[in-house]
């Protein structure tokens, strides 16, 4: 695959495969991934993802991990994993509808 050809949709969902270890759902779910960025000509893929706390303190594991999510799709060179922490991170706003079931909130 060309990374020219690779969606958000397409990260998104290897992303999905990234586990919160605390609560044992995927980061997507969780609303953890904010935003994602495909630059096609420098193969490269930005994500902008907080964490459930400011003092995570396995943020630096799942940063890693993230990042090699994404550097293990076809055909990319190169990521960068942001970490933000605005907008603070709400189960209630920024969980998928599947985050918000398992995590309890409807």
């Amino acid at each position: 695959m060309s990374v020219s050809n690779l969606t958000k949709e397409q990260v998104l969902e290897a992303l999905s495969e990234v586990m919160d270890p605390e609560l044992h759902i995927n980061l997507v779910d969780l609303g953890l991934i904010y935003n994602v960025k495909i630059d096609p000509e420098k193969a490269l893929v930005e994500v902008d993802m907080t964490f459930t706390s400011v003092g995570c303190p396995v943020g630096p594991s799942l940063l890693m991990t993230v990042q090699n999510r994404c550097m293990a799709i076809e055909g990319v060179k190169d990521a960068v994993v942001h970490i933000v922490f605005d907008p603070p991170w709400n189960p209630r706003v920024h969980a998928t509808e599947d985050g918000k079931m398992e995590l309890g909130i409807f």
